[in-house]
């Protein structure tokens, strides 16, 4: 039966979500796609004021597969611009549409992760005064980045599914 009110359809809404993202959550975590270099969270929805989605989404790996992509070997992402820790936040922020935004106490944590594990090299453009760090994917970086590839895309296809479910239920 189909919720009368207002206030039934938003908690009707909510309730969709919540089991949306829990579903996600389980799949992703069953499937055994978190990263050592990425936060451990307990078990259930994502707590804090951010968006249930786009914690799945960085849960699933996104962050890492993106900064990984947006990275070419000669060290200009896909725009001709360096990839840099700034340079990379708008970039990830512009890719997604405003979905999934990354904030410097993650992005450059995640960098240094992925310059000790081989998978990127990173060079100061002034090397006296350190100011930006620039950085290139390595051979072992674009390995990395198409299993990484290969266990996203089929978490993002369930996000999609569900996000199409709760459209439909919405919409009807």
């Amino acid at each position: 039966m189909a919720p009368s009110s207002p206030s039934d359809r938003r908690r009707a809404a909510r309730d969709a979500t919540r089991a949306a993202v829990d579903a996600a959550i389980a799949v992703q975590r069953d499937s055994g796609t978190t990263h050592p270099s990425e936060p451990a969270r307990g078990g259930g929805r994502p707590s804090g004021p951010g968006d249930p989605l786009s914690a799945v989404l960085r849960r699933a790996g996104v962050v890492r597969v993106l900064v990984l992509m947006l990275m070419t070997p000669d060290g200009t992402d896909d725009a001709d611009e360096p990839a840099y820790g700034s340079r990379l936040i708008e970039r990830i922020r512009e890719v997604s549409g405003g979905l999934v935004t990354v904030n410097p106490n993650t992005m450059y944590p995640l960098l240094r992760a992925l310059e000790d594990e081989g998978l990127a090299e990173g060079s100061w453009e002034h090397p006296v005064r350190r100011s930006r760090r620039f950085y290139r994917i390595t051979d072992a970086g674009v390995a990395e980045r198409e299993r990484l590839r290969a266990e996203v895309l089929p978490a993002l296809d369930e996000v999609a599914t569900a996000v199409a479910a709760l459209r439909n239920e919405l919409a009807s």
